[in-house]
């Protein structure tokens, strides 16, 4: 669907790519970009192909095809047939008949969710076939199978197929583990209850069962659905767009005035509506009512409709569902969870490949040395069957088995309390990390809103001064209240403020501290709201006498938590926001006296005006007064001339706090008249309205008089700023995604030090087409060391012309911040980096709007915040607060990989050093495809004499915890990848040769007259030289270590009694024996102790330094 959905914007920046070529290529030409020379001589049209022509030219040819091309080639093979089979249709607009969904012309897709990753038939192979994707599983069922023909059977069948039957249990079970889990939880989902209208009154209805063309009632605290409504209400959009504040949707005007309930199903009438889409802050579409003379025609937009995951939080809706399903927007905005393979894994991936192409060479080598007599392609295969063991099945158990040692240390650290593992595959992830991308409400802020400051020019009030503004407000309302007490003063009120608006005579602090926080509470979009405690279905009027203005029971509700923030200040200094309706609202001063106000007109807040502004006319006196506040880039150009506006703008948004302008003009009632006229008509105009209103209403915003400059801080989250800078330090990139202004996110990306304070930051102008991106490019690439500002709209500008030159020039910046992202966006923003850079990126965020970034990324962390558990359920890791990742990456992290490193290799060693054993052996023995240890000796080497103190590697560790934390340094480190490489791999290589060497030629050169010695001594000093080799690599010994180093001998040495048909006993227990394994066991091992020593002393890792 996504991909169909595609197509047309594609095309149409086609067509946008010639116009602005052909609009003035000259000054392109002017100034190339960095990657754009050869671009440049290229004609324009193929210019905009280049990054992926230029990817195109090195992907071809033998050596691409056998590097992996075929994978390619079989992939896009199926990725095409998939597309033919499973042809999506087009989404196309519609029109709903209202009640009416059998009169819907096309087959819309059905309401339900559905998140399981398999069904019943696809399960098993499914799993199977993410398990031998892996070569290294392929290679193992490949061997195990080889042992059903005759000729090839070496040993017995239970040494191959036991362990293969083990991994594959493991595996099948924990994942029909979490499908059961999703398929319960979807299963909850779709059978939520629905209220549904139909002509014979309500009935209830699954959520699955829902049309589009239904009339459903929306009621508090349900996943409303797309719909438009009876009446206004409030609507939460945490989920969608992570914005916590309340939405008001309005009704449409023609169904609101209909006297009944059942009416709806008597009238007809329907909409219009566009084709589904990703944008959630836009809607168009019409609503049409046929049967009335003239027709009845009403334009639609986003104030009209509720999406889906969002919860209707005050009043009752009956909407008509237009979108249903797959077609929803959260739908469309959620992309699919993708099945997360470590790094890690894959280099181990890598490495058993080296190991296998290294086995098959061996192999051939012996045949030759026999001289390819007899049936030698058997012989062939026998001895890749032999020296199997080089590639050891108890990798992948080892590695899964550290892996939930991992996730099991994580959870129960008393250091970062409440974190879980979700996705237990990738705890090595977390040492790898070079790029963090987060979300800004309620990650690295509580979104909570605290009133801070306020300044009237000569005089600044913070909180400690906030009792003085209560004293002044009590003292100015009881000479107001004390005059009208003779009646005729009714009218002298207006006389006296008229004199005091003059610019000539100087206000006291007094009255101006009055002005300002009356309209700090007037100039806002906030509903009070009052919880009723009448019962659920009691009495209306007894629930109307419940909701006596008490101040306890008052809660308030607006589209922003900043003007919340401001007018609970208010009341806190004595001037309450009692009531509100779309005509009115009600002030209740610290007298216990109700100010009423009419609400004239309101103009919102939009981010390209930045401002609000409200017309009121007071009740008692008939003033009309024009308020307004707004950013103060926005007024500063609309108030009267002052001298410290800017200065002290500037002051508070260093100390991080959201500035906003207060400002007046008293109207007389003939200006109001002649402005509604005119704005009226405005608003009437067909073309260009957005224009026209705009101007009308500029026609006020002149020299209006400066009232007051208000800050409010968004209280950051605990630790932000040490862990950001615990993070820098480590060498992460931090890129902040956030769908919120640009203001608020450099004002946050500044108080959280994600900026550093002598950072300039560049904010990029926002650009709608090819020439003003490529200017724009030029003009940023000149900054050097500054963090970059950018919006949604531009960045997609930026990456549909110059993706490669953009994602080039982000990456060398310190921090980037995406401002007004989508959810969608977000997520494209971690791939283009997966892609770009090659490195490993982690996500985290709370919301639901975070859910696409942090299932994209590498490494998903989810908070559990005040939006929710959409995201902690989504990630790999979810945590409780945003401070907690330090330690989840310093220690966690870097314990996780060192020891998988180690692990693996170790293993992998372990491996080798029997399979030189075995190519010794065969090679004396006249190139016989003999096995050396038969049956339980093998299978007892990989699991009781070795297993136990090789896993105990998982508890090692090279610094402590507390250093990981104080030096953060070390991180870069890790993401170097330098603990497991070829290099790291081939030193373990020569390990093993030599100490298998040693050990097959030690014991043949002093094996006695029978076979059967040669066997006993070797492997014990096998098992002995594995056990040491364990002490060498481990650096911080844990008392489970040494417990587990003295069990495996133990269990050795008590298993001999047993092994009589491998071993001689009364041969065992001679002195000959016991001081020829020694002596065998000493040459293999004293020389790496001394090399260790040596290089310890003269060429320490850094960690050593500071352990020391």
């Amino acid at each position: 669907m996504q991909n169909d959905h595609k197509k047309p914007k594609s095309t149409t920046s086609r067509h946008k790519t010639i116009y602005s070529s052909e609009d003035d290529p000259s000054n392109l030409d002017e100034m190339p970009l960095m990657m754009s020379e050869e671009g440049f001589e290229n004609d324009e049209s193929d210019y905009q192909t280049l990054p992926r022509a230029r990817v195109n030219q090195r992907q071809s040819g033998l050596g691409w095809f056998l590097l992996g091309g075929w994978k390619v080639l079989c992939g896009s093979c199926c990725d095409c047939l998939a597309h033919i089979c499973r042809r999506k249709k087009e989404l196309k607009a519609r029109t709903v008949w209202l009640g009416c969904p059998e009169k819907c012309e096309e087959k819309y897709p059905k309401n339900a969710i559905k998140n399981q990753k398999y069904n019943i038939f696809t399960f098993v192979p499914g799993v199977l076939y993410q398990q031998f994707k892996f070569f290294l599983n392929l290679y193992f069922l490949v061997v195990a199978c080889s042992q059903f023909v005759p000729s090839l059977k070496i040993g017995y069948l239970y040494t191959y197929w036991a362990p293969l039957g083990f991994v594959l249990a493991v595996t099948m079970v924990r994942e029909a583990v979490d499908e059961v889990r999703r398929y319960q939880r979807d299963k909850e989902m779709n059978s939520q209850l629905y209220s549904k209208l139909t002509v014979r009154g309500k009935i209830q209805v699954k959520s699955s069962d829902i049309q589009v063309g239904d009339l459903i009632i929306v009621e508090k605290s349900l996943d409303s659905i797309y719909c438009f409504l009876s009446g206004a209400c409030f609507i939460r959009t945490d989920q969608l767009d992570g914005e916590t504040d309340w939405k008001l949707k309005v009704a449409v005007g023609c169904t609101q005035r209909l006297p009944a309930l059942g009416d709806l199903f008597s009238i007809s009438a329907y909409v219009y509506a566009q084709r589904p889409q990703l944008d959630i802050h836009s809607f168009e579409g019409n609503f049409t009512r046929e049967d009335t003379d003239p027709q009845i025609h009403e334009s639609l937009s986003i104030e009209n409709t509720l999406w889906a995951s969002t919860v209707v939080a005050s009043g009752t809706v009956i909407g008509v569902v237009i979108y249903t399903g797959k077609e929803t927007r959260s739908v469309l905005n959620t992309s699919f969870a993708k099945n997360k393979v470590g790094l890690l894994d894959l280099e181990l991936n890598r490495l058993t490949k080296a190991l296998f192409l290294a086995q098959v060479v061996l192999s051939v080598v012996m045949v030759a040395l026999q001289g390819f007599v007899g049936p030698w392609f058997r012989n062939l295969f026998r001895f890749v069957v032999l020296f199997s063991y080089i590639i050891p099945i108890s990798l992948r158990v080892n590695l899964d088995m550290g892996k939930s040692a991992y996730g099991w240390m994580i959870m129960k650290d008393e250091n970062i309390p409440g974190t879980v593992v979700r996705t237990s595959t990738i705890p090595e992830e977390l040492g790898r990390l070079v790029y963090l991308l987060t979300d800004k409400t309620g990650t690295l802020t509580q979104n909570e809103m605290i009133f801070k400051r306020l300044h009237l020019g000569t005089v600044s009030y913070g909180t400690d001064t906030m009792d003085e503004i209560q004293s002044h407000i009590i003292q100015s309302y009881a000479q107001v209240t004390s005059q009208p007490s003779n009646g005729s003063t009714n009218g002298a009120t207006p006389s006296r403020k008229t004199q005091t608006s003059g610019p000539k005579v100087r206000k006291s602090v007094s009255s101006r501290i009055h002005e300002a926080v009356k309209a700090i509470a007037l100039c806002h979009n906030v509903t009070p709201v009052y919880e009723s405690h009448g019962g659920v279905n009691g009495e209306t009027e007894s629930a109307e006498a419940d909701q006596d203005f008490s101040d306890d029971n008052r809660t308030y509700q607006a589209s922003s938590p900043d003007e919340v923030a401001l007018v609970r200040w208010t009341e806190s200094v004595g001037l309450t926001l009692v009531n509100r309706d779309l005509t009115s609202l009600q002030l209740k001063t610290p007298s216990g006296q109700i100010l009423s106000f009419y609400i004239l007109q309101i103009f919102p807040f939009t981010s390209e005006s930045k401002r609000m502004g409200i017309i009121v006319r007071e009740e008692s006196t008939g003033d009309i007064t024009f308020y307004m506040k707004g950013a103060d880039v926005a007024m500063a150009s609309i108030v009267q001339y002052n001298d410290w506006l800017e200065e002290e703008c500037g002051n508070m948004a260093r100390e991080g706090l959201r500035t906003l302008v207060v400002a007046k003009k008293s109207l007389s009632e003939e200006q109001y008249q002649d402005f509604e006229n005119r704005y009226n008509q405005a608003k009437l105009s067909i073309h260009d309205r957005g224009l026209k209103v705009a101007a009308v209403v500029e026609s006020l915003e002149r020299e209006m008089e400066l009232l007051c400059l208000t800050g409010v801080e968004d209280q950051l989250q605990a630790d932000v700023r040490p862990t950001l800078e615990l993070l820098r330090n480590a060498g992460i990139k931090i890129w902040m995604l956030t769908g919120d202004k640009l203001e608020t996110a450099t004002c946050i990306a500044k108080s959280s030090h994600l900026v550093s304070r002598n950072q300039h930051i560049h904010v990029f102008k926002p650009v709608s087409n090819r020439g003003e991106a490529h200017l724009e490019l030029n003009a940023f690439r000149r900054k050097h060391d500054c963090a970059l500002v950018i919006s949604g709209d531009s960045l997609e500008v930026c990456l549909r012309y110059y993706e490669h030159e953009f994602v080039e020039l982000a990456c060398q910046c310190p921090a980037v911040v995406c401002c007004r992202c989508s959810p969608t966006q977000k997520a494209q923003i971690v791939r283009l980096l997966q892609q770009h850079t090659a490195n490993r990126t982690c996500a985290i965020g709370d919301g639901g709007n975070d859910v696409s970034m942090i299932q994209a990324a590498d490494c998903g962390i989810g908070i559990e915040g005040k939006e929710g558990k959409q995201a902690s359920l989504a990630a790999d890791f979810s945590i409780t607060q945003f401070k907690h990742i330090g330690r989840l990456l310093m220690v966690h992290g870097r314990n996780s990989y060192k020891r998988s490193a180690a692990l693996g290799q170790f293993v992998m060693h372990r491996g080798m050093i029997i399979s030189t054993m075995q190519a010794v052996f065969s090679s004396i023995f006249y190139f016989a495809s003999v096995p050396l240890y038969q049956g339980f000796l093998m299978v007892g080497y990989a699991t009781i004499y070795t297993m136990f103190p090789v896993f105990s590697l998982v508890l090692d560790q090279d610094v402590k915890p507390e250093m990981a934390l104080l030096y953060p340094e070390l991180y870069k480190d890790l993401t170097k990848g330098r603990s497991l490489s070829f290099k790291t791999f081939l030193i373990w290589v020569l390990i093993s040769v030599y100490q298998g060497g040693i050990l097959m030629y030690g014991a043949l050169v002093l094996f006695e007259s029978e076979f059967v010695h040669v066997v006993a001594i070797s492997f014990t000093a096998l098992i002995l030289t594995e056990l040491l080799m364990v002490a060498l690599t481990i650096r911080t010994w844990h008392w489970l270590m040494v417990v587990a180093e003295f069990f495996s001998l133990g269990c050795y040495l008590a298993s001999l009694a047993f092994l009589n048909e491998y071993f001689d006993l009364s041969f065992i227990t001679t002195w000959p024996f016991l001081w020829k394994v020694s002596a065998i066991t000493l040459v293999s091992c004293l020389p790496l102790y001394i090399i260790k020593y040596l290089k310890r002393k003269f060429s320490p890792p850094s960690y050593s330094k500071l352990s020391s």
